[in-house]
């Protein structure tokens, strides 16, 4: 078996992928054994309680499926847990795919190794892909292992360390097979609105008003994402052929909306946006795989939202129903989510959500992103 899969760059891959698993799992160590430690030093003793809480939280209120996730804590030694490889032709929106089993297709690959990541990065722009290498600070094994808490983790603020352990255990919870975009912005809708919630439920009223402004940029960034998606699309369209003055015509196209992306970015949406700032907009990178990785954490963010105030703002509610239908149409659930909305009414009522926003992010959520 390990002679088959030396011989193929898959095998090759997953067996790197579980050597490096093997290592993070032997270096676990009780997070409780390590809160309790006299040399665990303030903040990491106060990072790895909220994780506990965090997780408590995510287990006792949203019914998340935590299994033995997040009771362990890894210290590694580099600051970068890993890259993550994700790739799109550069005159069509399409993304660059990799098969695995149990999960199927998905958009991204993620590397322990960097020098083997910039090795593939820069193999695939030599083959005419636009690429896009990014840090990563965690992953989940959907529940397969005990997945530990990293110190690569640790290294976030509290408002995203919560989002991340209940974003993980969403995760745990539900993976639709070859639906990575899907799964991942479901799970940030789940991570955003339950660490305003857990942050709400202990009195740190501050911190879950910014962990709803965090969401509020998201979906704003979502919905120009998308906008820009399908301006980029159209022209691609509009340019059809095979050929050399087909392909030069397209890739002249997006590259001049890119440009003037780049300006709305920062002179329109950038003053909208609460918790990101102008330097960010002004570097951020922008071209088909940048936007279509992008889209995969920010794709059709507002349709969570909207079922989430069908459901009267019951965030454990809306978490079962957005499992129903997506296991209801499991090779479209983002059309299992609009035949519902359709069907509940445009005009559904608000009601009050189990986790209250404030007066500032309620006023924003009136006016919802398409």
């Amino acid at each position: 078996m390990l002679a088959l899969l030396f011989a193929f760059p898959t095998g090759r891959y997953l067996l790197r992928a579980a050597w490096e698993e093997g290592r993070i799992l032997a270096a676990r160590q009780s997070i409780s054994f390590v809160i309790n430690d006299e040399a665990t030093d303030p903040v990491t003793r106060s990072k790895l309680e909220l994780v506990l809480a965090a997780r408590a939280f995510a287990h006792d209120s949203v019914k998340l499926r935590t299994g033995r996730s997040f009771t362990m804590y890894s210290k590694l030694r580099r600051d970068t847990l890993v890259l993550v490889l994700s790739g799109a032709y550069r005159d069509r929106l399409a993304r660059y795919t990799w098969w695995f089993p149990i999960v199927g297709r998905v958009p991204y690959k993620g590397y322990f190794d960097y020098d083997a990541a910039k090795r593939a990065r820069d193999a695939m722009q030599a083959d005419g892909f636009d690429t896009s290498l990014r840090p990563a600070s965690a992953f989940s094994t959907l529940g397969f292992f005990n997945d530990p808490i990293l110190s690569t983790t640790l290294g976030s603020d509290s408002i995203e360390l919560a989002n991340t352990v209940i974003h993980e255990l969403t995760h745990n919870t539900f993976y639709a097979p070859g639906q990575a975009v899907f799964n991942e912005s479901f799970a940030n809708f789940v991570g955003s609105r339950g660490a305003a919630w857990f942050f709400r439920s202990r009195g740190s009223t501050g911190a879950a008003e910014q962990a709803d402004a965090r969401w509020e940029d998201e979906k704003l960034l979502g919905a120009f994402w998308a906008s820009l998606y399908h301006s980029i699309d159209s022209a691609f369209a509009a340019h059809p052929g095979g050929g050399g003055a087909a392909r030069t015509a397209r890739l002249a196209a997006r590259d001049t909306l890119y440009r003037l992306a780049r300006i709305d970015l920062v002179e329109t949406l950038g003053p909208k946006l609460r918790t990101v700032g102008p330097r960010y907009l002004e570097r951020v990178p922008l071209d088909n795989a940048a936007l279509l990785a992008r889209r995969v954490y920010l794709t059709d963010l507002s349709l969570f939202d909207a079922v989430y105030w069908r459901e009267g703002g019951d965030l454990r509610r809306t978490v079962t129903r957005l499992i129903e239908l997506a296991k209801s149409r499991p090779d479209d659930p983002y059309g299992a989510l609009r035949s519902y909305l359709s069907a509940t009414g445009a005009g559904a009522s608000r009601r009050t959500p189990s986790a209250p926003l404030s007066a500032e992010a309620a006023a924003e959520e009136g006016s919802q992103v398409q």
